[in-house]
């Protein structure tokens, strides 16, 4: 090698150091030293028996100094916090159920032990065998008769009474957030039992699980911009699902009447607290239904889910309380409009529909149609009104391209958007199986992609589909982020993504 390069690699390497957190150099030496007395700091396995919230179930009964000498316990997890007094230390480990107190004697362990025992730090990785008392404070603890180092850490954890609080970290460094706030864990618990009663109710109810592709020749069931990809070996492009509907449709022409798929949605799209650019839907499809029914089932399954979570139909979402009983609120487009708009879009031409929306601060740039700019209208004037869960119905046909027509009412389709916390919830239509007039709409949408880039393109495999026929069907959509935000009164849609998608630092 150049002496000059190997130079200039040594002096940054040097450089790097200089700058490292004097904590993590600190562990790094003590790793080194365990090295050298022959202490193995990462062992392949350890046969944890014991959790800490399930010992302190179950002996937290116990009087103040009582000791249990014949209850042995072998638990594993990470030092959260360490009290050396000499001879003997107190230490706190955290599992994955919660933390308990261990209590340690030097002369009670092994001398490996007591040396690996010595170059122990918060963060690092144990596992203790020993059996279970009550300190004089009244604290349930482990008295350990045995110690190992199962992980010696290089990084140190944050300040502990401080925690993770930059959000910047808590969302790159999950595993920190996780490690150090609570919170954070009980609401991805949450979460994940959110998801099972949604199955649970399904599944009661006769509906089958499937899977539909995440890579598709066309996109399509929603109005959004896709990534795409290139597949090498068939030379061909590919999207990702924005939507799994239209593979959905299929199964229902196919004979399946009742199926439905929780899974990854991908639309390059902003990112604000309510948006990702990849979230968790739920749709679901029922034969021989429409939207009335869909409608009731809905708020049943969301207000059942509600029970087996909360306990209860009532939830606080940042200030506000949210109930969840049924029945819940029914408004039309245009009625929302009227109510918090005080204008009737059916009173205006549409040049002046046109003015009215840019006066609301809307961000077209010309007059659409009547349908887009009645929809518009009402994002902007009603949306953010909509705390208590309310269900929008009887949309224009121009926004609804995969939409049943209004069975009384020229213009509209038969759909409804659920809302609440100023926040649409999902989406569900009596679904459309007239097979020339699904083709028409689809044409129109081929056509409007000249200017629009979330219009929808043909789809010919599923014409085909609709051409051999579906029977009357109801179709929903649910984001359950925006579920999930709720119940657990969070924020932000980052907030309940493990990782949500980030800038590269």
């Amino acid at each position: 090698m150049d002496v000059n390069k190997e130079n200039e690699q040594n002096d940054n390497k040097s450089e790097v150091i200089k700058r490292e957190n004097p904590l993590r150099l600190e562990k790094k030496k003590k790793l080194s030293q365990l090295k050298e007395v022959g202490v193995n700091c990462y062992p392949h396995e350890f046969a944890v028996k014991d959790h800490s919230i399930k010992i302190k179930n179950a002996h937290d009964h116990i009087a103040a100094g009582d000791k249990l000498n014949d209850v042995k316990v072998v638990i594993a997890g990470r030092v959260m916090t360490k009290r050396d007094m000499g001879k003997a230390s107190f230490f706190n480990i955290q599992d994955s159920l919660g933390q308990i107190q261990v209590y340690i004697k030097l002369s009670e362990i092994s001398e490996e032990q007591a040396k690996a025992f010595k170059l122990v730090d918060i963060g690092d990785i144990v596992g203790v065998e020993g059996f279970v008392f009550k300190t004089q404070k009244g604290e349930l603890s482990v008295h350990a008769e045995s110690f190992a180092m199962l992980c010696k850490t290089v990084e140190p954890l944050p300040e502990k009474y401080h925690g993770l609080t930059d959000v910047e970290l808590k969302y790159r460094y999950r595993h920190l957030d996780l490690i150090m706030n609570p919170e954070t864990k009980r609401v991805f618990k949450v979460r994940s039992k959110i998801i099972s009663e949604i199955r649970k109710y399904l599944d009661e109810r006769g509906f089958l699980e499937v899977e539909t592709p995440v890579l598709q020749p066309i996109y399509g069931g929603a109005s959004a911009y896709p990534f795409a990809t290139h597949h090498r070996a068939l030379d061909m492009k590919l999207f990702m699902k924005i939507s799994p509907e239209l593979y959905l449709k299929r199964l229902i022409v196919g004979g399946f009447d009742k199926v439905y798929e929780i899974g990854k949605n991908f639309r390059n799209e902003g990112i604000d607290r309510s948006h990702n650019p990849e979230f968790t839907m739920l749709e679901f499809y029922e034969a021989y239904t429409d939207y009335k029914y869909q409608m009731q089932q809905f708020e049943e399954l969301i207000e059942t889910v509600c029970k087996h979570v909360t306990g209860g139909t009532k939830v606080n979402y940042q200030g506000q309380e949210i109930d969840f009983k049924t029945p819940w609120k029914r408004l039309t487009v245009k009625q929302a409009i009227m109510d918090y708009g005080q204008f009737d879009v059916d009173d205006l031409s549409e040049d002046e529909l046109f003015a009215k929306i840019k006066e609301l601060g809307s961000s077209l740039e010309k007059p659409s149609s009547r349908g887009e700019m009645t929809l518009e209208a009402f994002e902007l004037c009603a949306e953010h009104h909509l705390m208590q869960p309310t269900f929008v119905i009887d949309h224009p046909v121009e926004v609804s391209p995969l939409t049943k027509d209004h069975r009384s009412q020229p213009g509209l389709v038969e759909r409804f958007e659920p809302f609440c916390a100023g926040m649409e919830i999902g989406n569900a239509y009596s679904e459309l199986n007239d097979p020339e007039e699904q083709r028409r709409r689809l044409e129109v949408q081929e056509a409007k992609r000249v200017v629009d880039e979330e219009a929808q393109p043909m789809d010919e495999d599923f014409l085909h589909a609709i051409d051999v026929g579906m029977p009357p069907t109801g179709g929903v959509g649910i984001g359950i982020e925006r579920i999930v935000m709720i119940l657990t009164d969070q924020p932000s849609i980052r907030d309940i993504l493990f990782f949500p998608t980030m800038k590269h630092k």
